[in-house]
């Protein structure tokens, strides 16, 4: 019988920082690329690929400039392949402007390099959106590769919503060549595969060994139903063209019965998560802005988003990486932040339009020198105007009050009721009765419809871990005051055994806005805003990249009830990433930077903070297998002060909301 032939392409999987911080990184991948890069130079490997995306590939050049002829020659050569992303970020924590933005930056990187093919390379991220080979087929990539996520009935070559795609089998790292080794793993990918097989060799920055050749040759003489050949990727699309039309799939991939998806990280490290989505949107709104009214932005854009997309690779905006490392991500936020602000700022100026352009209706905030309207919010600094006048210098004189004045864009006839133990207006209205949230929509009440609970989580960054028997600890309201009031917006303060709950309604709006601010002091906690709803929870709508998406669940189901026994077992949970946007039986959730919802009997939750002690914990009971180093951290127990904020309201009864555009325009700025 005739061996199968299996293509064999040399990688590195290269994660900027994680474990280690970027520097330490990047002095390791210094080292790799140059003996990678002499390797190729001498012929003693036909090809590499690097890892799908283009920053490692700049870094690196920083460092050694005088190597760019050579990898320009060799990716004209089909000897070095790179792209087609700028930096591989998370699919589901990232959305759709960013991930075209990742696209589009690292394509004109690649395409400057010389490089013309292109694989939308997905490795090792924790999971894979619907969206992404939409968005892969729009920037003229036909073609991609994933590895977790993927059912175990899902063959190594399928369609997935109509890009050919290849499932690695058995992940992206391949780093031992041992004859009865790979034939075990070779058996396994097979079983999926026709009569050709991918095998990558390669791992976490790790470089290819100098006998790799001679390490194949010796594989290959005590292989009896295999030989494997060193190629590129796309030799292996290539060979395998009819196989793809066999198997769609058209739906995300987050299945970990075969593969970790890691879903704790979801909730790893809030403030990470909430900062993302901050700057994502005020950059987004500050490209919008530059592009309609101009001012010379374009290069500060891109720059800006270069640093956004540094921090959304996975280790990074999953929060799993050393304190140090996050550290780093918090600065780049705060220098995207820096640009956006700016630019809208410069740009309010000089367009007395700009507060209209958004199709937003409702209540509006603006800050001003003067008293004009309802005052929510008061600061001492220097007028706008002034800091952006490059002819005048502030001084001390000029340090002045600055107010935070609300604004309806569009009036109303709709008056605001508070009271003690109610805030309401024309659309829905929640009290306080013997002890219990209620909310009254359309003749509607919404018993109990809020809780927050807390219980013990001794997992880490990357999963959540249940203690046996353990039952969430519920707050109790212990009081509740009138915190101000007002034409536009008024606010009720309610005191818990937890927390202060900031709740508050503007005018005309269908959304209850929620801001709780508290002092952490508690380790290995899972803090959560408990939703009850009138049925059992068996299907959700939250946002995947400004779309929605449907989610079924079983609403019995209890992860601590099905802890695994054997090794490469994740535990299967009800938790699920959003974007801004969950709902459920006419209820809905929008957020500031909360990105975890659980579904519970009837209970919708979403997950305020999580605090964890370390990296992957061996000992973690929802995973068998460590998911990385066991490298403690304090930074990710996020104690001390932290913010969640989320509005509520209730819309689309009878079917489901079609549209996030339609929705998110009503939530405010707290």
């Amino acid at each position: 019988m005739s061996k199968k032939k299996v293509i064999a392409y040399l990688h590195t999987h290269w994660d900027r920082e994680w474990y280690r911080e970027f520097e330490v990184f990047r002095m390791r991948l210094v080292r790799v690329f140059d003996r990678t890069l002499d390797m190729l130079e001498s012929g003693r490997i036909p090809s590499f690929y690097f890892d799908g995306q283009t920053a490692a590939l700049l870094d690196y050049l920083e460092i050694r400039p005088e190597k760019e002829p050579l990898i320009r020659r060799l990716i004209k050569e089909k000897k070095l392949f790179i792209g087609p992303f700028y930096t591989l970020v998370d699919e589901f924590l990232t959305e759709r402007i960013c991930f075209e933005k990742n696209l589009e930056i690292g394509m004109k990187i690649a395409c400057d390099f010389g490089c013309e093919d292109f694989i939308g390379y997905l490795a090792d991220t924790f999971g894979h959106s619907r969206n992404v080979p939409r968005l892969l087929a729009g920037a003229g990539i036909d073609k991609c590769v994933v590895w977790r996520g993927c059912p175990e009935n899902i063959p190594a070559e399928f369609r997935f919503n109509g890009v050919d795609c290849v499932n690695l089998v058995r992940g992206y790292f391949m780093d031992c060549l041992e004859p009865e080794f790979l034939k075990k793993n070779l058996d396994l990918i097979a079983e999926t595969s026709g009569d050709v097989l991918l095998l990558p060799i390669g791992a976490d920055h790790r470089g290819i060994d100098e006998d790799i050749v001679e390490k194949i040759e010796a594989a290959n003489a005590q292989l009896q139903d295999y030989e494997i050949q060193l190629g590129s990727l796309f030799d292996y699309f290539k060979a395998v063209r009819g196989r793809f039309s066999q198997f769609e799939w058209n739906d995300e991939l987050r299945d970990n019965s075969t593969t970790f998806i890691l879903s704790g990280s979801y909730s790893a490290r809030t403030r990470i998560k909430q900062m993302n989505v901050e700057a994502s949107n005020k950059l987004h709104f500050a490209d919008k802005l530059q592009k309609h009214f101009g001012g010379g932005y374009t290069a500060q854009v891109e720059y800006a988003y270069k640093l956004l997309l540094q921090n959304q690779a996975h280790d990074g905006i999953c929060g799993c990486s050393t304190d140090d490392v996050h550290e780093e991500n918090i600065i780049r936020y705060k220098k995207v932040l820096q640009i956006a602000n700016t630019i809208v700022e410069e740009l309010r100026l000089t367009h007395s339009g700009l507060v209209n352009f958004t199709d937003f209706k409702g209540v509006i905030e603006y800050e001003s020198t003067e008293v004009e309207s309802q005052v929510v919010r008061e600061r001492q600094g220097f007028e706008t105007k002034l800091l952006h006048d490059t002819q005048r210098i502030p001084v001390t004189e000029d340090y002045t009050t600055i107010y935070t004045n609300l604004k309806e864009i569009e009036p109303s006839n709709d008056v605001l009721q508070i009271l003690d133990t109610e805030i309401g207006n024309s659309h829905l209205k929640m009290k306080i009765e013997q002890g219990e949230f209620n909310l009254y929509v359309d003749g509607q009440k919404w018993e109990n419809f809020i809780e927050f609970t807390r219980m013990r989580d001794i997992g880490d960054t990357y999963n959540h871990g249940f203690v046996e028997g353990d039952r969430p600890e519920r707050a109790f309201i212990i009081s509740y005051d009138i915190l101000f009031e007002g034409d536009l917006r008024v606010g009720l303060k309610v005191k818990t055994t937890f927390f202060d709950v900031l709740i508050t309604l503007n005018k005309n709006s269908r959304l209850l806005n929620f801001k709780i601010e508290w002092d952490n002091k508690f380790k290995n906690t899972l803090w959560q805003a408990k939703f009850n709803l009138p049925q059992p929870v068996t299907e959700t709508f939250s946002e995947d990249m400004n779309t929605l998406i449907r989610r079924q669940f079983d609403p019995t189901w209890r992860p601590d009830d099905h802890l695994p026994q054997e090794r490469g077992i994740e535990v299967k949970t009800n938790f699920a990433p959003m974007q801004r946007f969950v709902w459920a039986q006419g209820f809905g959730v929008i957020t500031k930077g909360l990105t975890e919802y659980e579904v519970e009997d009837n209970s919708l939750k979403i997950t305020l903070l999580r605090s964890v002690g370390v990296i992957s914990n061996p000992a973690n009971p929802c995973r068998t297998t460590p998911a990385g180093p066991p490298i403690e951290l304090e930074g990710a127990q996020q104690l001390g002060r932290n913010i969640a904020e989320f509005s509520i309201g209730v819309f689309c009864l009878d079917q489901a909301p079609a549209k996030i555009d339609e929705i998110y325009p009503q939530a405010v700025i707290l």
